[in-house]
């Protein structure tokens, strides 16, 4: 085997949580049809079945190599458990190139781990801001960029952000949203019907899924929180799948104690999306699922102050809310105003894919190949 055999054979990617798996699934088959040998190193971050093992089924990926199993745990118990097992993984693997996706505490821990090791490492969607310190993923995408040989951007206000911080231009490279890759090559999977006959959903409801600590975790901020979700519930049933993180606090604030309120356990990425597609609205506080919304065509209330995927706010797909706004933009919503500053909020009769002139750019199902390009033509230099 050759020098260039030997470095295009030793790839790790790096994965901690439901949103990577997502969005690593059309990078490792991409590079997989490019001929690169790979492997899959799972932290455990997301630890439950239907949050993680699921995904790698749903997804067509590889099992992974070797699975952490950190598990959950403060940011510095977890971070550093991370940053151990990672250690022991680069150090017998020699890896060319770690690869790290979104920006989760497994995202900063590998790049770390890896620049410590003066291993190159690649980070899938670099770029995004929210210019929020208080939240964690902002601090981890931030670092995670400055220690990261190539910033593969999916939108392109990523690549001004990173200008702004002194990243190198020939380190940048606006590749598209591997997301939606996975989003478009299993759209004729997401049968709404089933889901909904299999989950007991009504013919008409709103989906949410709130996770943020500043969201679920203080006792009494989950509680304003329920106020209004229950708000929502008495315009039309409101489907949630809730997350671990928040659980006990949404519970005991009385969640469930609206007969508006479904509350389902964690879904796999087939049926999330299935139920996704088939809601009248989204009310949410994660980044992904306002990308995932913007394609399908489903009006998004995010419940935040800030978001780091703009581009979704200029398509007019997703509106940010405080607590007090969000069950007045619910209402404008199903009534089919456009909520506000987002004018395409509400007003698509049936939900359904956008047109391609509809879609930001290059979020067309092919970032993975792009992405592969990209790391194999730095791995041959």
């Amino acid at each position: 085997m050759n020098r260039r055999e030997i470095v295009l054979a030793s790839i790790v990617h790096v994965l901690g949580a439901r949103p990577n798996f997502v969005k690593a699934a059309p990078v490792i088959g991409a590079l997989r049809a490019a001929g690169a040998e790979q492997a899959v190193i799972h932290t455990g971050q997301h630890y439950d079945a239907r949050m993680s093992e699921i995904f790698f089924t749903e997804l067509g990926l590889p099992e992974p190599d070797v699975n952490l199993g950190v598990g959950s745990g403060g940011h510095a118990e977890q971070t550093a458990a991370l940053l151990v097992g990672l250690e022991k993984e680069f150090t017998s693997r020699s890896p060319a190139l770690v690869i790290v996706y979104g920006d989760v505490n497994s995202t900063i821990a590998a790049a770390l781990v890896a620049a410590k090791l003066q291993i190159p490492v690649a980070h899938v969607e670099a770029g995004l801001r929210s210019f929020d310190m208080s939240m964690p993923e902002e601090v981890n995408r931030r670092i995670t960029d400055q220690l990261s040989a190539l910033c593969l951007v999916t939108s392109p206000e990523g690549i001004g952000h990173l200008a702004a911080e002194g990243v190198p231009v020939h380190r940048t490279h606006l590749v598209g949203n591997p997301m939606i890759d996975t989003l478009l090559a299993n759209l004729g999977s997401f049968d709404t019907d089933r889901v909904r006959e299999a989950h007991g959903l009504p013919g008409r409801y709103v989906l949410a899924t709130m996770h943020r600590p500043a969201n679920v975790d203080a006792p009494e901020t989950a509680a304003a929180l329920v106020r209004h979700l229950h708000g929502v519930a008495d315009l039309a049933d409101l489907v949630i799948p809730v997350h671990p993180r928040g659980r006990a606090n949404l519970l005991a604030a009385g969640l469930d104690d609206h007969d508006g309120v479904h509350i389902l356990e964690p879904l796999g990425y087939i049926d999330f999306i299935a139920a996704v597609r088939g809601a009248a609205a989204v009310v949410t506080d994660s980044g992904g699922l306002q990308e995932e919304t913007t394609i399908l065509g489903v009006p998004c209330l995010t419940v935040r102050p800030n978001t780091e995927r703009p581009i979704t706010i200029t398509h007019g797909t997703n509106r940010l809310v405080t607590f007090e706004e969000l069950v007045p933009g619910v209402r404008k919503s199903l009534d089919g105003g456009s909520g506000g500053s987002s004018p395409l909020i509400g007003t698509a009769p049936e939900p359904g894919p956008v047109a391609a002139d509809r879609k930001p750019p290059l979020w067309d199902g092919h970032a993975g190949p792009r992405i592969a390009e990209v790391i194999m033509r730095y791995l041959g230099e």
